[in-house]
């Protein structure tokens, strides 16, 4: 992996994360030096950034982290349907990495008895990464890589953390043990269910804070 690209992916990581918010300023000065970087290998890494939606450029201004909006969530979602579900239909039943599913479970549910929400979206962002592991494709693993970031984006732009992230704890765990007692199909059609009422959830929230 070269320089570029390992930055581009810590800087997704963050924004997966959440310690980036929609919106900020990104400085040169100060990231080039936490990470030890220089300027150029820095603007290189946000022109990947930016070509896949995670920043903005704004000419005399700098860079910006990117702030979804409401045609991005519903497109965001329509990405999480095809992936997510396709990858959850056709896994295996025993996957390995059905073990990554239960322990981001595990950890929201640790995280939410502390109220702690911005660690319980982290720990769900990790459940749907878990996901789509089970497709083994390291490709497909780096490309929703980029979905996830931006679905972040969009939870942290409404700021209602708790609303978005505590339905979804249990019904996690309900995907988990349908994909163990009734298969992998029956896991994708619950999945599917899911993301439908999340997209809703967020859409309507998009709505009340009055974002476009």
């Amino acid at each position: 992996m070269n320089h570029d690209s390992s930055l581009v992916n810590r800087l997704t990581d963050r924004l997966i994360a959440g310690e980036l918010r929609p919106g900020e300023r990104l400085s040169e000065t100060a990231l080039a030096k936490e990470f030890d970087v220089s300027r150029n290998t820095l603007r290189e890494a946000f022109r990947v950034l930016g070509e896949q939606g995670l920043v903005t450029h704004i000419p005399h201004r700098g860079v910006s982290v990117a702030s979804p909006s409401t045609a991005d969530v519903v497109d965001i979602y329509r990405v999480r349907h095809h992936v997510e579900c396709s990858v959850l239909e056709y896994a295996p039943r025993n996957h390995p990495n059905a073990v990554r599913m239960e322990a981001a479970v595990e950890a929201a549910e640790k995280f939410a008895a502390e109220e702690n929400w911005l660690e319980v979206g982290t720990a769900n962002m990790g459940f749907h990464n878990a996901v789509v592991s089970l497709s083994d494709s390291r490709r497909l693993m780096r490309s929703f890589a980029n979905v996830l970031a931006e679905l972040r984006l969009a939870f942290l732009k409404v700021e209602v953390l708790d609303f978005l992230h505590a339905p979804f704890i249990e019904r996690n765990r309900e995907v988990v043990e349908i994909y163990r007692s009734d298969g992998p199909g029956a896991a994708a059609a619950r999945l599917a269910v899911y993301l439908g009422d999340s997209e809703r959830q967020v859409l309507g929230a998009y709505a009340r804070a009055g974002q476009d």
